[in-house]
């Protein structure tokens, strides 16, 4: 990115929420970690260089110790001989204010880790305007990463909605990388000659009136167009409606433009009025958990894999908490090699407790060799236990939060940038397309006219669906209910649907509540985040109209 092109501000988001997690734990094993030491790994082969060209970096990987990694990150430095002027936020941790809010819940086998505000951009401003060569931040929102520089460089103020909005739609579109320039795409196929093999990362080209250009160094991989775009602004948002600290972006009023090969214009946003609170993360340990994945080869598999579960249930005196058997049928009748054959039993066990889930259940297990089962044997050796966690996240009134910028010389500034944010919204209205035209069908698979992504917010998974045509839209629309949802995803029966019409971009967008469980951390489920649950709901056979495929 540095070298590829013209840049002025690389940024770089680090903080998945399972990273949280993550980098909590490396703190409780030393107080001076909890940031992300990739990045300064990252700063050793690439700080000279972007001072050197003027380009200023912008990072979240301060994580749960910005002020640390600042310092480190100066230490880097000095090293190499390079000016660097650093500037950090904090504010968003929380952990010490815990119990004054009633976080710390009542079960002490389960403690909170981390607990920090979602920020927004207007720090990173301050700190751009105070000189810094790179601002350092905490859990700040994905897209504040591009908005602060927006802001910085344009002046906007918090009243300038529309221009946030505007900034924090183009931060969206590049906070997972390589994801708007063909990686994860639904279409992938369509393009050959390697050209998604080693896909670019995508820039931003930001204007006063905060609309953009999403587009990519010359020469690199991959590809930018409307169909990627699209699939990234779906990605792990909701309704038309994104809550941010800094503003409400419509996502129903963006306008998508090919504006050229690579080039894609994103413009028409509105913004809204930020509400009165911010999103909370809560970090806390939930457990542990084991993992045991037994193969069942040739006839009877259903006979094979109760037999086992009725054995290790009862060689099990004092059970975990929670077992779960999962049956995948990855066999085949007559197979020719042994691996077609055979099916996989998955248990997964949970405790408070790591002795329940650690030797005396792989044992139990492993002395069922010799007396269970025909053709007994797992995929790996068993492992001992391991913690697992647990993400919630909660709403605090904006100002019980003080948000600080610390900049290159020493100086720290209150960031007052909330004092606009509102307590409700007016319901959006959502208006289908006219109906669409009648004419024979054909049993297909969904994917074969709709792209989909999707993805995980906490235990919640978030699936968008797209149409490539206005035709296709009318028939997603008025074919893709909850009801028909739940027909084609049958895990989601009796889980909470809430869907959402976005017909600027052709899309559905469903949020499929307590999917996940507990969050990514927890693994509650084959695809913990969600991550292919799009690629199964094209998979589905639908009656489709013959004229869209």
């Amino acid at each position: 990115m540095l070298t590829g092109g013209p840049l002025d501000v690389l940024t770089g988001d680090y903080l998945a929420e399972l990273t949280m997690l993550i980098l909590a734990r490396d703190r409780l094993r030393d107080p001076q970690r909890g940031y992300a030491r990739t990045f300064l790994r990252q700063a050793e082969e690439c700080l000279a260089e972007a001072i050197d060209r003027g380009v200023r970096i912008v990072v979240n990987a301060g994580g749960l110790n910005p002020s640390r990694l600042a310092e480190a990150l100066g230490e880097l430095a000095d090293r190499q001989g390079v000016r660097a002027r650093i500037g950090y936020l904090t504010g968003d941790e929380l952990l010490p204010r815990a119990a004054e809010f009633g976080w710390t819940g009542e079960d002490p086998r389960r403690p909170l880790l981390a607990a920090n505000a979602y920020l927004g951009a207007f720090g990173i401003a301050e700190c751009l305007r105070g000189g810094a060569d790179v601002v350092v931040t905490g859990r700040v929102t994905d897209a504040a990463l591009v908005v602060g520089p927006g802001i910085a460089h344009y002046g906007w103020t918090p009243g300038d909605l529309d221009a946030l909005a505007g900034a924090v739609v183009a931060g969206h579109v590049l906070e997972c990388g390589a994801q708007a320039t063909g990686g994860n795409y639904a279409f992938f196929a369509e393009h050959r000659n390697g050209l998604l093999d080693h896909p670019g990362f995508p820039l931003a080209e930001l204007h006063a009136d905060g609309s953009s250009v999403i587009t990519k160094h010359p020469g690199t991989g991959g590809v930018v167009n409307v169909g990627t775009v699209t699939a990234q602004l779906l990605y792990e948002t909701g309704g038309p409606r994104y809550l941010g600290p800094d503003v409400t972006a419509r996502l129903d009023t963006v306008t998508l433009t090919q504006d050229g090969p690579d080039r894609v214009r994103i413009d028409g946003v509105r913004g809204e009025a930020p509400p009165a609170t911010l999103k909370v993360g809560l970090n806390r340990l939930g457990g542990y958990r084991n993992e045991l994945v037994f193969v069942l080869t040739g006839l009877d598999i259903e006979a094979k894999a109760a037999f086992l579960q009725r054995q290790l249930t009862r060689a099990l005196a004092d059970p975990p908490a929670e077992l779960r058997w999962t049956l995948a049928r990855t066999d085949h009748a007559d197979a020719d090699t042994e691996e077609r054959a055979s099916a996989l039993l998955r248990l997964t066990a949970r405790d408070p407790q790591e002795a329940k889930v650690g030797r005396a259940l792989t044992a139990a297990a492993v002395e069922l060799g010799l007396a269970g089962y025909p053709g007994f044997h797992l995929t790996a050796p068993p492992s001992p236990a391991t913690p697992y966690g647990v993400f919630e996240a909660r709403e605090l009134d904006a100002k019980e939060v003080e948000h600080l910028a610390h900049l290159p010389g020493g100086a720290t500034v209150t960031v007052n940038s909330h004092q606009h944010g509102v307590t409700q919204l007016a319901p959006t209205e959502q208006q289908l397309p006219p109906e669409p035209e009648k004419g024979p069908t054909r049993r297909a698979p969904l994917g074969l006219v709709a792209g989909a992504r999707s993805g995980d917010k906490g235990g919640d998974a978030n699936l968008g669906v797209w149409a490539r045509d206005e035709a296709g839209w009318r028939w997603l629309a008025h074919t893709l209910t909850t009801e028909r949802l739940r027909e084609l995803l049958p895990e989601t029966g009796q889980l909470t649907i809430e869907r959402h019409l976005l017909p600027k971009l052709r899309a559905v967008n469903f949020t499929i509540r307590g999917l996940l469980g507990e969050g990514v951390a927890a693994q509650a489920r084959f695809d913990p985040q969600a991550k292919a649950l799009g690629e199964w709901l094209r998979s589905r056979h639908l009656d489709i109209p013959e004229a869209l495929l």
